[in-house]
C-alpha cells in the first residue's frame, strides 16, 4: 500500500492553507468505499439534478397558480420582493445550479441525505486532497483532476469567483483553486465586485444579499451560478418531497427509478407548519394532531432533527440543527414553539433521525505524528458538475469522519478530512 507521512502532507499544503483559522486531522490514507457504494455515488448525480429541475418547475407553477399556491408562498417566506420577482422571471426558467453536493450520512442501510448544499464549500480542498493522495499512489475516487476538470467545465472562458466576507473562511481554498485553473479564473471579494461581462461563480449565501452592493446587477446579468434563486437553498424541499398532497406531482415529474432512489435517500420529514389540523387527522408518522404535542414528546419518541430551512446564517453548518433526543424537554419544547411562531418568517423542517454507522479509520496524532485509529461517524460529500445540456459528472467525494460521540457531522478540529477511494 502507498505510504504518506504527516510531514509529507503538511509540507505540501499551500502556505495560506485552505480554511482561515481552521484545521483538521490528517490521515495516511483515503476513506475506502465499497464497489457498490461507488456504483451508487457514480449514478446519483442524475436523479439529484432531476429533483432540482422538478422542484424548480413546481415552484414556478405554484407561483403562477397552476399548482397549489401555498408551495411558493412557503418558499418565498422571508425573502425580499426583488429576489422573489427575479426567481419567478421568464429569464430564470429552467436555470438550475451547476454544482450539486448532497451531504450523505453513512448508515447500516445505505446513504441518507441530510441536505443538498446550495452553496457548497470544499471544492478547492477536495481538489487538492485528491491530487495529493493520488500522487502518493492511491486510486482516488474521481481521479486526481476530477474536481479541477469538473469545475473548469462549467465555464468556457473562465469565471470570476465571488467570495463574501461572511464566507471568507473559504477564501484560501478558492484562491488555490483559481491559481490551479489558470489566469481565466480570478477570485474577488463579493462586496467590492464591479459589474463585468464575465461569468461568475457565487460563493455566498443569499441571506447575505444586503452586504453585496452589486447583487442586483449580478441578477440582471444572468451569468452566475449558483443562480440567485433562494428556493434552492431551502431544506424545505426535502420535507415537501414527502408531503402526501404532493405525491402524485412528484410521481408525474420524476422518472420511476429516480423516485425510488430519492425515497431511499431522503429522510422522512415535515415542514413545521402551525396550521390547525382537524382533530380526527394526524401528522403522518408522528400520529399526533398538533406540533404542540410533538413538543411534549418523551426522549424516546423525539428521535427527530429540527433544522432552520434556509435564508439565514443559522442554516449552514450545524448552527441551526437540534437533535431532539439529545436535548432536555424544556429546550425541545421551546424550539418547537419557536419553529411554529416563526414559520412564515423563518421556516423550519423536522426530519426523522437516522443513526449513522460506526467506522474505523487511521489518523495521525497531531502532536507526535503517530498513526492511531479513530472510531467515528462519516459524512460523504460527492460533488457533481452539471453541463449546459443537463448531464452530470462526478468530480470526487470528500469524507468527513468525526469521533463516535458526535452526532452532528461537519468540519471540525477533531474531524478527519480525506478523499475517498
Amino acid at each position: 500500500m502507498p505510504t504518506l507521512t504527516l510531514a509529507d502532507l503538511k509540507e505540501s499544503v499551500p502556505k495560506t492553507g485552505f480554511f482561515a483559522d481552521r484545521e483538521w486531522i490528517w490521515s495516511p490514507e483515503p476513506f475506502q468505499l465499497s464497489k457498490n457504494q461507488k456504483k451508487i455515488l457514480s449514478r446519483l448525480g442524475r436523479p439529484l439534478h432531476r429533483f432540482q429541475c422538478a422542484s424548480d418547475e413546481l415552484y414556478r407553477l405554484s407561483s403562477e397558480g397552476r399548482r397549489p399556491e401555498w408551495i411558493a408562498k412557503l418558499l418565498d417566506a422571508g425573502k425580499p420582493d426583488w429576489m422573489i420577482a427575479h426567481q419567478r422571471s421568464s429569464e430564470q426558467r429552467n436555470v438550475i445550479p451547476r454544482v450539486i453536493r448532497p451531504d450523505l450520512l453513512l448508515t447500516e442501510n445505505g446513504f441518507i441525505a441530510s441536505e443538498l448544499d446550495g452553496v457548497p464549500g470544499g471544492i478547492g480542498t477536495l481538489a487538492w486532497l485528491s491530487q495529493t493522495y493520488e500522487e502518493a499512489g492511491f486510486e482516488v475516487f474521481g481521479g486526481a483532476k476530477g474536481m479541477l476538470d469538473g469545475f473548469a467545465s462549467l465555464f468556457e472562458d473562465g469565471a470570476e469567483i465571488l467570495v463574501s466576507e461572511e464566507s471568507n473562511d473559504y477564501r484560501p481554498e478558492m484562491d488555490w483553486l483559481a491559481a490551479e485553473l489558470g489566469e481565466k479564473f480570478t477570485v474577488h471579494q463579493a462586496e467590492k465586485w464591479e459589474a463585468s461581462k464575465r461569468e461568475c461563480y457565487r460563493f455566498f449565501e443569499l441571506f447575505d444579499w444586503k452586504s453585496i452592493p452589486a447583487i442586483r446587477e449580478l441578477a440582471r446579468s444572468g451569468k452566475i451560478t449558483p443562480p440567485l434563486k433562494p428556493h434552492f437553498e431551502e431544506k424545505l424541499w426535502l420535507a415537501l418531497f414527502w408531503a402526501p398532497s404532493l405525491r402524485k406531482i412528484w410521481e408525474k415529474e420524476l422518472r420511476g427509478s429516480h423516485l425510488q432512489i430519492l425515497k431511499k435517500l431522503i429522510p422522512y420529514g415535515w415542514p413545521v407548519d402551525p396550521s390547525e389540523i382537524p382533530p380526527h387527522a394526524a401528522i403522518p408518522r408522528l400520529e399526533v394532531s398538533s406540533w404542540d404535542e410533538v413538543g411534549e414528546f418523551s426522549q424516546k419518541d423525539r428521535r427527530l432533527v429540527l433544522k432552520v430551512s434556509g435564508f439565514s446564517d443559522l442554516a449552514w453548518g450545524s448552527r441551526g440543527v437540534m437533535i431532539g433526543h439529545d436535548e432536555p424537554l424544556e429546550r425541545w419544547r421551546t424550539a418547537v414553539n419557536d419553529a411554529q411562531s416563526q414559520f412564515m418568517i423563518q421556516p423550519r423542517v423536522m426530519q426523522e433521525f437516522k443513526e449513522t454507522k460506526l467506522v474505523e479509520h487511521p489518523y495521525f496524532e497531531p502532536k507526535t505524528g503517530e498513526i492511531r485509529t479513530m472510531e467515528g461517524r462519516v459524512r460523504l460529500c460527492p460533488y457533481y458538475f452539471v453541463s449546459q445540456e443537463g448531464q452530470s459528472s462526478l468530480g470526487g467525494c470528500l469524507a468527513t469522519i468525526v469521533p463516535a460521540d458526535k452526532k452532528k457531522i461537519h468540519g471540525m478540529r477533531d474531524g478527519i478530512l480525506v478523499p475517498c477511494m
